[in-house]
């Protein structure tokens, strides 16, 4: 039996007046579909805040890797190197994409892919690399972009969880070819869903984005010139549109980033101390040279705890909490795989615990003495 009636949400979402009225005035402009006025804005402004020339908004950050993955040219029998700790999302656009994602083992304290194991699976097939930065921590991308530029590869960055994060002073987004951001609800930012793909290069940005409009060129473009053009279909597109409902969310929620991204750094130092002689338990990494943004804080548990067993007892407890991500390389949707020891392990033992803006330096601390409560009966 749980012994509080009040449940501390593992995510939850800042949003509250200033997004209500910035839907209001989508609202009274009559344009709420999507690629409009209230698009551009947001890309514009998203570019900026992720130091890159170009964003392209999208229904999602799946749609987002996959529009990248086909202006990059990738097609079957291609191979794509993908650090296997990531939610399946990333996987899937390889799949989705006609081509192999081969997975990379990750780094044991970062959980992002391991360089030497990314260079060792390169091979005459591969084209890419996709690198997750997990949890919104940046991977080592000055390595990555060694690799690729060694063996003639793009580089393209999962930072589904990374907007407000930094690598050695660059904000996350520009540290590769392409970037992919998720707008989710738990995510650092949101408008319930949606996602962005950024770039230096206008090339790759204006093919995603007649892709993403079933192949032409979005209607707000087209309004804006003076003469009644007739889109043309050269390749079959999607319908990967974020909605300027959601736009005028976003614009709001990109105000806010700085206060959020400064809100969740404080709930983690909390943690950090709460946990920080806690036997049984280790606490995530964040790197000298790297600003995390704590879109998850994930603690790994020892083995002989059981991280299910200290799962299941703070749910007892009202202490909401889940596993981290995925172990790409285990799931059967990818076939029988080359066994991956470090990411298979820290997925048997990761434990996502709240994490969100909104906490309560109470709720932190509710948090941090129910862990210790557990652990220690358990131990």
């Amino acid at each position: 039996m749980s012994t509080s009636s009040e449940t501390i949400a593992l995510g939850q979402p800042t949003v509250g007046d200033e997004e209500l009225a910035a839907v209001a005035e989508v609202f009274r402009s009559g344009w709420l579909a999507g690629a409009g006025p209230t698009c551009r804005m947001f890309e514009e402004r998203f570019a900026a805040a992720t130091g890159t020339a170009h964003a392209l908004s999208t229904s999602n950050c799946g749609s987002a890797l996959y529009l990248g993955l086909r202006v990059l040219g990738v097609r079957p029998g291609d191979e794509v190197i993908v650090g296997d700790y990531t939610f399946p999302a990333t996987g899937h656009a390889v799949l989705q994409a006609g081509a192999t994602p081969v997975f990379a083992d990750v780094r044991p304290d970062i959980w992002s892919a391991d360089p030497a194991a990314v260079e060792a699976l390169i091979t005459p097939r591969t084209v890419g690399i996709l690198a997750v930065d997990v949890a919104g921590q940046p991977g080592d991308f000055d390595e990555y972009r060694a690799i690729a530029d060694k063996h003639g590869l793009w580089l393209f960055e999962d930072a589904a969880c990374a907007a407000g994060a930094t690598y050695r002073d660059r904000p996350a987004g520009s540290l590769a070819d392409l970037a992919a951001f998720s707008f989710h609800g738990r995510k650092g930012i949101t408008a319930g869903e949606g996602g962005a793909l950024v770039s230096d290069r206008e090339d790759l940005i204006e093919h995603a984005r007649k892709l993403h409009t079933y192949g032409i060129e979005p209607a707000f473009s087209r309004g804006t010139r003076g003469e009644l053009p007739i889109p043309v279909f050269h390749e079959a597109g999607y319908n990967f549109r974020l909605s300027d409902v959601q736009a005028a969310i976003m614009n709001v929620q990109l105000d806010r980033l700085p206060d959020l991204v400064a809100a969740r750094r404080s709930v983690a130092r909390r943690y950090h101390q709460a946990f920080a002689e806690l036997d049984g338990v280790r606490v995530p990494v964040e790197l000298p040279d790297r600003g995390h943004p704590w879109q998850a804080y994930i603690l790994t548990i020892a083995e002989e705890l059981g991280r299910d067993r200290v799962a299941l007892e703070l749910r007892e407890r009202g202490i909401q909490c889940n596993f981290g991500t995925y172990a790409s390389h285990l799931q059967p949707v990818y076939g029988e795989q080359r066994p991956l020891p470090v990411s298979a392990d820290i997925f048997r033992r990761h434990l996502a615990i709240p994490m969100h803006a909104n906490l309560t330096e109470h709720e932190v601390d509710r948090v941090g003495d129910t862990v210790r409560a557990v652990v220690t009966e358990l131990s």
